[in-house]
Order: structure tokens, then C-alpha cells, then sequence
């Protein structure tokens, strides 16, 4: 997936202080690898292999070598670097760039940016915003939260309750993520985040009430930015017919961005306390991860049983 140099710039604006020093009205480039570059062998002159997709950096060594030199060959090293259509290049540590750089960067219009960071620092930073601008993504219709460390996805029909059964896990100690519409994206991990969008992160909706704003009636810790998926909770009308699942020994899964994550249906009747089942969930699918799933105990232990009476 590629991205423009404009969406490199918003998203690396606020933790690297990135800013436009030149070719701002040429953001609309596109990098096409997320990872980024140190250009010191094609300063040299030196361009088998350049990896001209990326971002390139220029950190100390780059910038000690191109004040060596004179400015001509200066202009002419940077003209080699800016003809091989590179997407942006990033000056760090805040240096005053070359007359040369800015020349080059409006000629060939080339965005050149800058940050205070030092180079490594920035190029782990950027690496992963790089690798979160470019990971599979997915707007899924549920509200998360996150119960002891788990990520909790709740979907249903609406006005089946997931809201309210947020708030009052909030009301619990747990933390919202998103409520109503969740982001979902693949790591490199392969791991599922889930997040909200900008427009609505800290608040909710609530039938009869409105728009609630949670941080300022539960504090900072009632929020979570972002949570590994774990576990995914529908919600629905308790219907007598249904043969719901009393044992937890059929277990269900969704896909989600090519992976299978754990499902539970939960049936909503009139005098259930959703909130405490989908805490007592969260734990339970916990304790699984970690080995213990009550379920198969149990049963392996009325098989056990039953095997010793048929032997007497």
C-alpha cells in the first residue's frame, strides 16, 4: 500500500515536530516502501541498489559530508540524489539545509522536511508510523473496551445495549477504546489493533442522555488509545428457542483481517447484568490464553471419572 509524503507529514507533525522546509506545494507524492533511507553511498555517487522509494534521511554523517564539499560539486551530488525521483527527503537534528538543498528540492519538486529528532530516533519512530500507515485496515461496526488488559469488541444490533454495558464497565475500572465504530488494523506482528477515529475518540453515545465526553466524568484512565483485539462479544435479544451454549466447549471464532479471533454470543434478557458476563468473559478468555480453559478441564475430568467406573 502506498501513501503520499502529506499523510507521512500529518501523521509524524505531532511526535517528530516534523515541518515543510521547501516543496510544500508537492506533498502529493507518493512513497512506495515503508522503510526509510540513509543516502550516504549516493552522495557518493555511488547508486546500484539506491532504494530511491523510501524516505530519505539525512542525519549527521550526510550533512558533515556534503559541508565538505564545495558548492558546485555539492549542487551537482544533490542533483544525482533529486534526478533518481526520490519522494522527500528529512533533514533532522533542526540543521539549517544547504542553499543547494533548497535549490534542488523546488527544481525537481521534492518536499524536503525537518524534525529535531537525531537520525536513529527518528528513523524508529518513523518506522512505525510507516508501518501503521501502510497495515490492512477495516472499519468495524462495535464498541471496544479494554477489561484487564484485553481487548473487548462488542457488536450487536442497535439499541441492543453495547453502549450502556460500556458504561457501566467504565463505572467498573475498565477503559473505552471506541464506541459505536472501531478501526481495525493489522500490525507487522500480525497482531489486530483496534482504535477510534479522531473525530469521536473520548466520547459516547447514550440513548436518553446524548453525547457524553468520558475522560471528563471518569478521568484519563477510563481511556485506552489503542488495544489488541482478543476477543469479540455479540450481543443479542434472548430468544427462548435458541440452544445457547452453556458448556463453552463449542467454541466459535470471526474472522478479521485473515485472522481468527474468539467469539461469544451473549444473550440479552431483561435482569442480566451484561457487564459483569462480559467481564467474567474477558477473564475467562484470559486465563484461556494463558493455558487454563475451565471448560476442558472439567470435562476431561467426567471423562476420567466415567473411564474409572467402567473398569469397576
Amino acid at each position: 500500500m502506498s501513501i503520499t509524503v502529506e499523510q507521512f507529514l500529518e501523521e509524524g507533525r505531532e511526535p517528530f515536530s516534523l515541518d515543510v522546509v521547501a516543496g510544500e506545494r508537492h506533498l502529493n507524492r507518493v512513497i512506495k516502501e515503508q522503510a526509510l533511507n540513509r543516502p550516504g553511498l549516493a552522495l557518493a555517487g555511488f547508486f546500484q541498489h539506491f532504494a530511491h522509494l523510501r524516505v530519505q534521511v539525512l542525519g549527521l554523517a550526510e550533512n558533515a559530508y556534503l559541508k565538505s564539499l564545495s558548492g558546485e560539486e555539492r549542487r551537482q551530488r544533490l542533483r544525482m540524489l533529486y534526478g533518481k525521483k526520490v519522494p522527500c527527503l528529512v533533514l533532522t537534528r533542526n540543521r539549517q539545509p544547504f542553499p543547494e538543498l533548497l535549490e534542488c528540492a523546488e527544481e525537481f519538486k521534492v518536499p524536503l522536511l525537518r524534525t529535531p529528532m537525531i537520525t536513529n530516533r527518528f528513523i524508529n519512530g518513523a518506522t512505525l508510523v510507516m508501518e501503521n500507515l501502510t497495515a490492512p485496515v477495516i472499519r468495524y461496526q462495535g464498541t471496544m473496551i479494554e477489561i484487564m488488559g484485553m481487548g473487548v469488541l462488542m457488536e450487536g444490533r442497535a439499541g441492543i445495549g453495547k453502549s450502556e454495558t460500556a458504561l457501566a464497565l467504565i463505572e467498573r475500572g475498565h477503559s473505552l477504546v471506541s464506541d459505536d465504530l472501531t478501526v481495525l488494523r493489522k500490525d507487522s506482528t500480525g497482531a489486530i489493533i483496534g482504535y477510534a477515529e479522531d473525530m469521536t475518540r473520548y466520547h459516547m453515545e447514550i440513548r436518553g442522555l446524548g453525547i457524553i465526553h468520558i475522560p471528563s466524568l471518569f478521568g484519563v484512565a477510563s481511556m485506552r488509545r489503542e488495544v489488541h483485539l482478543d476477543l469479540i462479544v455479540r450481543l443479542e435479544r434472548f430468544d427462548p428457542e435458541e440452544d445457547y451454549d452453556r458448556t463453552g466447549l463449542n467454541s466459535e471464532t470471526q474472522t478479521v483481517l485473515d485472522r481468527e479471533v474468539p467469539l461469544l454470543t451473549i444473550p440479552v434478557a431483561a435482569g442480566r447484568d451484561i457487564a459483569h458476563v462480559v467481564e467474567v468473559a474477558a477473564l475467562n478468555q484470559k486465563l484461556k490464553q494463558l493455558g487454563h480453559d475451565a471448560a476442558k478441564e472439567l470435562d476431561e475430568k467426567l471423562v476420567r471419572a466415567l473411564e474409572r467406573k467402567r473398569r469397576l
